[in-house]
């Protein structure tokens, strides 16, 4: 994992980020990225720069958490609203005494939504990026949405992000004590039900990664709008409750090395790395689907009127390219969307659902707030639940 982390642009890696982007008093023209630390290798920056067909600088500069990310917009927008006030929140990389604004920004998809509604990113246009054509449809409709953020993955859409790898939402065990314990070995969600399983478990603290998934064990949609609607969802969610010992969506991998848990239930780039590494550990992508994410460029609406632009076209076609997106899929533990050709056992290792496992597999859709304070209420009951009986739960 270290190896694999050297070649990434994260947060050791910026000087040379700096280096390789060929930096020079005769560039015509500069483009900024705050991108997502460990989501890009760091050897694309100067591949980019030899290709060019202009002089150029890249500064890239690494943001270790999306929130931080989607926060950098919000900074960026409400300053730009100030009368009179040009926005002025500095990179963390900007050498100049100038403020500056990034022109392109890594953002998780869940995140897409509330962007656009609060205006904080500029529609892309897809006439300028030659590999859009070649882009699958689950990713074109991914990012195709109307002025409220709403999936629109008809003409009526307009172009918010461009992903740039994804992953999926993924069971981790330890192999060791399943085979110690003559355990059946998960392969789907239904299996964190097992009785051998509990306070077994580490969960992500996500209510729609974990109200999601128990959906899903009853032949529902992650998207599901009225959860009401949905039969003994409360009942299997509390069980699923009893079989946990741990909720974190950052530290759910340590009670799975320490031997504390035997199964966790997380992200895809957080456990694939682990796999070449630990024997004790393995991975399984749930056969009946599971949720999935995606990083995306997308433009700052205040740095709309960018010199930039065709740079930055230039910069997500060439992320979209077959060598390219191969090596962000192999060096960055997520696939590109634009599916590069793996061998069997690099798919195995990056946990990438194929076949009739991604087709049932859905992204986390924008949900009404209606519904998400649902999801929510209902989170909340079953985490401070102590006992239960048909329609009653005792609180703690």
């Amino acid at each position: 994992m270290i190896k694999r982390r050297s070649f990434l642009l994260g947060a050791s890696a910026l000087t040379l980020a700096q280096l390789a982007s060929g930096c020079s008093p005769g560039s015509q023209v500069s483009l900024r990225v705050l991108v997502l630390q460990d989501s890009l290798p760091v050897q694309l920056l100067d591949e980019f720069r030899k290709q060019s067909k202009q002089k150029i600088t890249l500064d890239f500069a690494p943001e270790k958490q999306l929130q931080d990310l989607f926060s950098r917009l919000e900074i960026w927008k409400e300053q730009g609203h100030e009368p009179g006030v040009k926005p002025r929140f500095s990179l963390p990389w900007a050498r100049s005494k100038t403020p500056v604004i990034a022109d392109l920004v890594t953002l998780g998809d869940y995140w897409l939504a509330k962007a656009i509604r609060e205006q904080l990113i500029e529609p892309l246009n897809p006439d300028k990026l030659t590999q859009w054509k070649h882009l699958p449809p689950l990713w074109k409709n991914l990012v195709k949405r109307n002025s409220e953020g709403e999936l629109k993955p008809d003409k009526e859409g307009v172009i918010w992000g461009a992903p740039y790898r994804w992953g999926s939402t993924v069971i981790a065990y330890r192999r060791d004590q399943f085979e110690a314990e003559g355990w059946k070995l998960p392969s789907d969600w239904s299996d964190l039900w097992n009785p051998e399983l509990r306070r077994r478990i580490s969960l992500l603290d996500q209510p729609r990664e974990v109200i999601g998934l128990t959906l899903k064990t009853l032949k529902e949609s992650y998207n599901t709008q009225d959860l009401d609607q949905v039969a003994s969802l409360e009942e299997k969610l509390l069980a699923l409750h009893k079989q946990v010992k741990f909720y974190s969506s950052d530290n759910y991998l340590e009670p799975l090395l320490l031997g504390d848990t035997s199964v966790a239930v997380g992200w895809s780039t957080d456990i694939a790395p682990f796999l070449p590494h630990d024997r004790r550990i393995s991975a399984v992508v749930p056969r009946s689907g599971t949720a999935l994410w995606a990083d995306l460029w997308v433009k700052p609406a205040e740095a709309a009127n960018s010199s930039a632009a065709e740079i930055e076209h230039q910069w997500i076609d060439f992320c979209w390219k077959p060598q390219q997106a191969r090596e962000i899929s192999l060096l960055s533990m997520a696939a590109s969307p634009m599916f590069p050709e793996f061998n069997p056992g690099e798919i195995e290792r990056l946990l990438v659902p194929r076949g009739d496992v991604l087709e049932n597999s859905e992204f986390l859709e924008p949900l009404p707030p209606s519904t998400v304070e649902q999801y929510q209420q209902l989170w909340l009951k079953i985490r401070h639940c102590t006992s239960y009986s048909p329609g009653t739960c005792k609180l703690s």
